[in-house]
């Protein structure tokens, strides 16, 4: 018995080994965007070189030429711009005061789209509301020579869903104010934070109907207003804004591709926005956002071979401001094979859900993405993908998409705030983000067959 033994010994000892199963290519992917800072170093580079970047003012297109640079450096193909015209809306003087009865300043911001108080402001009381549906109920022309008070109760959530409901009192409540004669509006900045930074944002008046001045006030000064108010006395604030609109001008959307293999098999389409507010450099609104997703397609071009579908990565311009750079994108480009669209606009924090709108056919597709992202504690959930702004278009067309929601519990403490700023972005979550678009984008870009309309 020892002969044999022995000699099987050896011979195993002399033998290879047997072939090891490599590690397959969406965990090499994984692997390599939690080592890499391609996506801090744009953002770095975008928030320190640019800055601000208003839609359609000369800092924009400050931007997009910055932009074409770094991806082009980043070895995509087909970088370009494509310009459009669009209506310009600039900042202006900002100031608010309580006259009586407790005299003292306020830290406020106009919102976008605000009309003028004239450099002489105007003084005015001030009249509250708890919400829209209290406005909506207050009687026609019964505002008039108000300056109307608009306060809320929003508390921060990981989805990010106290946006959705509370976020009406900025979109529309100056409007409703106008139509009901006031004089002018200030609400509660539509934020989650107690820091004396107001967050600006863009509203929306009724075509033909001439804009208000309306304003944002921080949290803590608006929650100082109402407790003002509280006390029974009439209040009487000063108020000067005093915007303007420059008439239209360039803006643009910038466009680089990682070329597929089959032209038949459609496009990949991904991006965020480059465009930000005006108060702070713009970092996790959305600076972020356009380095995440191409910091993950640049992972594809470090590849031996190209994926099966080409992965566009658009940074769309003039989102902040009515979304005049996707509107322009999809008039262009609607005919187009596209397969498959998502974006990046929620900041850099770690992305924790998987959301798709697949339809039934693709359900295999979706498990393969839920498996390959669970290693990043991302987990998968049933429910229509919101997509993005830049996005919506597409979804509404039928094409498919997916989300990668981030955690958003302090997203709205920053959200078009001067605080926005390059400090608030932490490298390994920004990392996590990369992995797991590069991980989705993979896999998507590659999946065999076609990716199916979820409506046609």
């Amino acid at each position: 018995m020892e002969k044999p033994v022995a000699l099987l010994l050896a011979l195993s000892l002399a033998a290879p080994a047997p072939a090891q199963t490599p590690p397959d290519q969406s965990r090499r992917l994984r692997e390599a965007a939690l080592r890499d800072d391609v996506a801090w170093d744009i953002v770095e580079g975008l928030t320190t070189e640019v800055g601000q970047r208003l839609a359609g003012t000369e800092a924009e297109a400050r931007a997009r030429s910055w932009a074409v640079a770094r991806l082009k450096s980043l070895g995509f193909s087909n970088v370009h711009v494509e310009e459009y015209r669009m209506p310009v809306w600039v900042r202006g003087t900002e100031t608010a005061e309580i006259v009586s009865p407790f005299p003292q300043r306020l830290a406020l911001a106009a919102l976008g789209s605000s009309g003028s108080t004239g450099d002489a402001g105007i003084t005015a009381p001030v009249v509250a509301f708890e919400g829209l549906d209290a406005l909506r109920a207050a009687p026609a022309d019964s505002l008039k020579g108000k300056i109307v008070f608009i306060t809320h109760a929003m508390k921060a959530t990981q989805d990010g869903s106290g946006y959705g409901y509370f976020g009406p009192i900025r979109f529309q409540g100056p409007a409703i104010a106008a139509s009901k004669g006031a004089a002018a509006v200030v609400i509660r900045s539509v934020g989650t934070d107690h820091h004396r930074m107001p967050h600006t944002g863009q509203t929306n008046f009724d075509k033909g109907s001439a804009a208000i001045p309306a304003a944002a006030l921080s949290v803590p000064d608006a929650e100082n207003l109402a407790r003002m108010l509280e006390r029974g006395k009439p209040v009487v604030m000063h108020l000067v804004l005093t915007p303007r609109s420059v008439g239209e001008q360039l803006s643009g959307n910038v466009v680089a591709e990682v070329p597929g293999s089959d032209p038949d098999a459609g496009i990949v389409l991904v991006g965020g926005h480059l465009d930000s507010w005006d108060l702070g450099t713009g970092a996790i609104d959305d600076a972020a956002g356009v380095a995440i997703t191409a910091a993950a397609a640049r992972h594809l071009l470090d590849l031996p071979e190209r994926p099966r579908r080409t992965i566009r990565v658009v940074w769309w311009g003039s989102e902040e401001v009515g979304g005049f750079g996707s509107k322009d994108y999809f008039a262009r480009h609607k005919q187009e094979n596209v397969v498959l669209v998502a974006e990046s606009d929620f900041g850099a924090d770690r992305v924790w859900r998987l959301r798709t709108g697949f339809a039934p056919a693709d359900k295999e597709l979706g498990d393969r993405l839920a498996a390959a992202l669970a290693p990043l504690g991302i987990a998968s959930a049933a429910g229509t993908p919101e997509g993005g702004a830049d996005v919506e278009q597409w979804m509404e067309a039928g094409v498919a998409a997916f989300d990668l929601n981030q955690d958003g519990t302090r997203y709205f403490d920053l959200h078009h705030t001067a605080d926005d700023t390059l400090d608030k972005i932490d490298r390994e979550q920004l990392r996590q983000n990369v992995a797991a678009w590069a991980t989705t984008l993979w896999i998507a870009a590659n999946s065999s067959g076609r990716i199916a309309k979820t409506r046609d």
